[in-house]
């Protein structure tokens, strides 16, 4: 039995795997679970294609595949008795595709005579669950493409005054969802990685100019020297002109 979800989701949508048994449990009927969610048989006391709900059919051991609707994300798991071998969550977004076939599952439950169309709506629910999983490989490298892009901007405009929202409005983006991109990908917030890229810019220039430390402060993007040099030494244990006069002395040593 195979443990990638997505292949297992392909073969059922193109009948490679039979689709078995299908349960759909609706938030009504559990106890412990307030969303829908589709259980599929994939191996063990199977028959004919069924569908029904899991209150008058208990599952009996097996291994199936478990989809969770909840409100923000899908989860995917696949299960052997009590054991998950492999879980995936994506979110969800876009068109509501699944909710609409979600109430239609809950309807067809009232009518057993209609299980070839409660067949078509489950695999129609399976292919959305698929492009799900495969839009949320697709955002992610959108996700890193744009914040390498937004890092490339910070390093040539760090002089300027930029800010959370300046930043974010040169790529149409929302504030919020820029501190998350950094946050998710940066592991560090904006405003601190703003602040190391302008301190680095700041060592270059202490190292190869003889610039006074006002003008060093302004070229990389500080308006007040005194709050550059603090929070220089935070960072550095040295003020600037520490710094440089230490850099120059070793680079003096090793001549």
């Amino acid at each position: 039995m195979q443990h990638d979800i997505t292949s297992l989701l392909t073969d059922l949508i193109n009948g490679t795997s039979p689709l078995h048994q299908v349960h759909f449990v609706s938030p009504a009927e559990q106890v412990t679970h307030a969303s829908p969610r589709l259980v599929i048989m994939l191996e063990g006391q199977t028959h004919d294609v069924v569908f029904s709900s899991s209150r008058h059919h208990p599952l009996p051991p097996t291994t199936c595949l478990s989809i969770t609707f909840g409100k923000q994300q899908l989860t995917i798991q696949l299960q052997r008795d009590a054991t998950v071998l492999h879980q995936q969550q994506v979110a969800r977004r876009g068109p509501r595709t699944g909710a609409f076939l979600l109430q239609t599952l809950a309807e067809l439950q009232m009518q057993p005579d209609e299980q070839e169309t409660a067949r078509l709506v489950v695999l129609s629910l399976l292919s959305h669950c698929r492009d799900l999983l495969g839009s949320d490989i697709h955002t992610a490298s959108r996700s890193r493409a744009l914040f390498e892009a937004i890092r490339t901007y910070i390093e040539e405009h760090h002089a300027s005054a930029l800010t959370r929202e300046s930043v974010a409005q040169a790529f149409y983006i929302s504030p919020n969802y820029l501190s998350h991109l950094f946050q998710k990908i940066g592991s560090v917030g904006f405003n601190e990685y703003l602040t190391r890229t302008r301190l680095e810019h700041a060592r270059q220039l202490l190292r190869g100019y003889d610039l006074k430390i006002k003008d060093i402060a302004t070229r990389c993007g500080f308006t007040d020297s005194n709050y550059f040099c603090r929070l220089f030494r935070k960072h550095t244990e040295r003020s600037p002109s520490e710094y440089r006069r230490q850099y120059h002395s070793q680079l003096t040593a090793k001549n």
